[in-house]
């Protein structure tokens, strides 16, 4: 196929205000994925949208295996799905009250706050 540009797995992105830090999670518009490598501001990012990542999460939040998950882009951690957050994927482990990681298996399907 003359078309085809790549698996999607891993898109290259210009990084955002800031910069971005090897492992981070990342919006851009409405694409969730983690960063790559770390990277500065303007600098093209190898973004994964796919995968199984263990992530920040908020600490207080309980998370059942399955659960659907989401991105809060203001305190940069995976909680249930609520106002504000953008949904990015499903826990793969419970993650309980006081537990501030979870590992998620990431859709790579486009999102925006809810």
């Amino acid at each position: 196929m003359q078309n085809y540009i790549q698996n999607g797995q891993v898109i290259t992105v210009n990084t955002p205000a800031g910069g971005a830090a090897s492992g981070e999670g990342l919006i851009i518009g409405n694409i969730f994925g983690v960063a790559a490598y770390s990277a500065a501001e303007g600098d093209p990012l190898e973004l994964v949208t796919t995968g199984v990542f263990k992530l920040p999460k908020a600490t207080a939040a309980v998370l059942m295996v399955g659960a659907r998950v989401a991105w809060d882009n203001t305190a940069k951690n995976i909680n249930a799905p609520g106002a504000g957050r953008f949904l990015v994927g499903i826990a793969t482990e419970a993650a309980g009250n006081g537990i501030t990681s979870v590992a998620v298996r990431l859709d790579g399907v486009g999102t925006v706050a809810a």
